[in-house]
């Protein structure tokens, strides 16, 4: 017997939610994988995490495309914003910022 959920979806209709924890079964270590794809990217991860991703990457197409998603809107940004400075003003402020913070936190 087929019906529809509060949302109108009939039961034979497959709805996209987001991922909760790990995103591929078989490889519970995929969350945090995909929270580390932003540091290989930008080359900030020491090499043992790097090595630790990389075969991750290669063993779990699900993680590969996240991870080719997010290197697209990297070089995205990278391409569209290239060239741009913010002005100065703007700048300082966020140095004097970003100094606050740090203090705070660090104090």
């Amino acid at each position: 017997m087929t019906g529809t959920d509060s949302t109108g979806a009939s039961d034979n209709e497959e709805r996209w939610t987001p991922p909760i924890g790990p995103v591929d079964p078989e490889h519970p270590e995929c969350a945090a994988v995909i929270a580390e794809v932003w540091t290989l990217l930008d080359g900030e991860c020491t090499v043992e995490t790097r090595d630790k991703l990389r075969q991750h990457l290669e063993e779990c197409p699900t993680c590969l495309r996240h991870y080719g998603i997010e290197e697209r809107v990297k070089n995205l940004i990278a391409t569209k914003c290239s060239g741009e400075r913010a002005p100065e003003g703007l700048r300082e402020r966020l140095r004097i910022q970003i100094s606050r913070t740090t203090i705070i936190r660090g104090g």
